[in-house]
This record gives structure tokens, sequence and C-alpha cells, in this order.
């Protein structure tokens, strides 16, 4: 890409989503470590699922500014200063000689990469029409659903052969030669720039946005959608290696298998948009992930878990968000494009805020049955229901 072509504006759909695939790998790719880091580290479950738990939160808080600023500021200069963070929690992380260090350090992570998520969701809105929204975040979606399902898969595979601490290693790599490419070939797409508003302006516009009956159902419904299926993903190690007998390296390919069931919801988001109204196929979504967690229920009450009793349902229920997700995404980007990064900005903090309170609760819950996992998961179907009668 030339200057010129840079200075345009005109950002391929292809880079936008790696940005925003960026965004979560951190969180996924260090999952089936998670066993690993506790033991060397001399701490307990309970605190090392802190490092998934409080990089919800930091992905949720961050958010929150990320937007505004981009508004304001630009996309890109933004995106280049959360990703320069993102590189330096990473590379704190791997000398950590202590759980409290590797907490901060995950912490430093989620606060630069959140920037990835929202200005990944902005930038395609920014080039994309009303019409064609749906379908580019349909795309986009089902891309970063491979992130969940890849990175525990490969997070397993390099812990096993060389250590938790290696995955920091190589994922700081990628980072790098991600925020290179950025800084190259990354043109702005925010062209009309507004003024930077006070803290109470920033909060009026998010309370604007949430008065808004359309957007406050579709950021509810895509926040259960977008972040339920963590509460498995965070005891995945511990439920699939202590109750199930599972190693580390089959935890990956189990998460892999379930987070791919999102890749086969969003790929059917994206062939309906456009001909099912979004409202109806945001339903349809939720349907099946109610179902999902229902039949999860019911395994675990009867006695009946084993590897693929506990994968099959999680697997529907994957599905069920792959096309609630996008579509949810899809309605609430659309209540007011001119205010895109905020709107990112707010349904990423309520989408992370939810996620830290469903990995929370299944962590304090956690009695090495699948209990706690499903009634997350069915809560979460339920609160995304209510919230969809209200659109």
């Amino acid at each position: 890409m030339t200057l010129s072509q840079r200075r345009s504006g005109q950002a391929s759909l292809p880079l936008l989503v790696a940005v925003t695939m960026t965004g979560t790998v951190a969180l996924h790719i260090f999952v089936p470590a998670l066993a690993a880091a506790a033991a060397d580290l001399g701490t307990t479950p309970v605190a090392a699922q802190l490092t998934i738990t409080l990089y919800l939160v930091g992905l949720a808080c961050g958010q929150l500014v990320y937007g505004p600023l981009s508004d304001r500021f630009g996309r890109r200069p933004v995106l280049i200063a959360g990703l320069s963070l993102y590189l330096a929690g990473l590379l704190l992380a791997i000398p950590a000689p202590s759980i409290e260090v590797l907490i901060l350090a995950r912490v430093m992570q989620s606060l630069g990469a959140c920037s990835a998520l929202v200005l990944g969701r902005a930038m395609v809105r920014d080039v994309s029409t009303a019409a064609d929204a749906a379908r580019k975040i349909a795309i986009l979606t089902m891309a970063m659903t491979l992130t969940p399902a890849l990175a525990p898969a490969i997070g397993g595979l390099i812990n096993g052969a060389l250590g938790w601490r290696a995955v920091f290693v190589v994922l700081a790599a990628v980072v790098a030669g991600l925020g290179a490419l950025v800084v190259l070939t990354l043109p702005e797409t925010n062209r009309r720039p507004m003024a930077l508003p006070g803290v109470a302006a920033v909060a009026g516009a998010y309370l604007r946005l949430m008065q808004a009956p359309a957007y406050r159902a579709y950021v509810v419904a895509g926040a259960c959608a977008g972040t339920s299926l963590y509460a498995f993903l965070a005891v995945a190690p511990f439920l699939l290696v202590d109750r199930l007998g599972r190693s580390t390296q089959e935890v990956g390919l189990d998460c892999l298998i379930v987070v791919a069931g999102m890749v086969l919801g969003s790929g059917i988001a994206g062939r309906l948009a456009g001909r099912v109204p979004i409202r109806r196929a945001a339903k349809v979504g939720n349907g099946i992930c109610l179902a999902a967690a229902l039949a999860l229920l019911v395994v675990d009450r009867t006695g009946q878990l084993t590897v693929v009793t506990l994968l099959a349902p999680l697997v529907l229920y994957a599905v069920g968000i792959g096309l609630l997700g996008p579509n949810a995404v899809a309605g609430l980007m659309n209540v007011d494009p001119h205010a895109a990064g905020s709107a990112s900005s707010l349904y990423g903090f309520m989408q992370m805020a939810f996620g830290a309170l469903f990995t929370l609760a299944v962590a304090s819950w956690h009695d090495g049955s699948a209990m706690p996992v499903a009634a997350t998961l069915l809560s979460a179907a339920l609160v995304a229901a209510f919230a969809l009668r209200r659109v």
C-alpha cells in the first residue's frame, strides 16, 4: 500500500480482521497453560484463574477510553499506542517470578489489547454502509472466532513442548510483527474527527446510547453471547484434566472443537445477512443457546458426564453464539453510525464485564462438575432472551 493510499482511508477488511483478532488472542492462548503456571509459581488454581478474570476486567475498562480517544485523534495513532502497551505486558510476563507479577502483566496486556477490539470494529463500521455492516461484521466475527478456536490448541502445544513462558514469547513476536504492519500499512478511517469531550460528556454520550431501546437490547444480548462461553474456557483445564483425565494438549484441542461451533454459527450469520432480519436471526441463535445449556445441565445432573457429552452441548451452544453475536453487534452499531467509536467502546465494556462475571462465578463455584458451567450458560442465554424481547 502506497502512502497516498494509506492517507485515503481505504483500509482493507483482511487487515481490520487481523487487528481485531489480536485483541483476545492473549486471553485464549494462555488457557491450557493455567495449570502449569500455577504449579510453577506455587499458587492455587483460583489465583491462577485471576489471570483470566482480571484480563477480562482490563479489556472491559480499557475499551471505555479507546473509543472516544479514537473519535477525536483518529483510529490509527490510538491503535498503535494500544498495541505498544500490549507488547510491553507480554514482555513483562515472560520472566514473571510470581503470580502477582504475572497478574500485573496480564492486566497490562488486556489494557493494550482492548484497543484492537474497539478500533477494529469501529474501522469496519467507518468503511461500511449501514446495509453492508451486518455482512462485514459477520465476516469479522467469524474470523475472530478462529482466535479462541485455534489459540488454546496452539497454547497447549507450546506449553507441552516449551513450557508456559514460551506462550508469551511466541505471542510477543506475533504482536510485534502485527504492530509493524499497522505502522507501515494501516490507513486512517476516521474522516470526521470530533472534539474530545470531558468525562461528563463521555458519560453522557454513553448514557444516550443506553437510553436507546434498540442499543440497550442488542448490547446486553451481544455481551451475553460474546463472553458467556468463557465460563467454560476458564475452568476447562481443571474440569477436563482433573475430572475427565485429559492431557494438557488434549485440552487445547477440546477447546478448539467447542469454539469451532462459533465459526459455523458466524458463517451461517454471514449467509443470512440481508436475507433475514437482524432481530429474527439473533433470536434463533439465542434459542439454540438455551437448548444447549439445558442439555448440558441435564447431562451433569443425570451423572452422564463424559468428554463427548460435555463437548456436544458446548459445540451447539457455540453455534448459537456465532449466530447471535454478529447480528447483535450489527444492530447496536447501526443505532448511531456517527458515534461508532463510542458505541463499540460501550459494547466492549459490557461484553468483557459480563465475561469477567461469568468466569468469576464458575471459578468461585467450581466443584469438579459441569453444573457451574451449565448454570452460567443458561443464565446468560435467559438474560439475552429477555433483552431481545425489548427490541
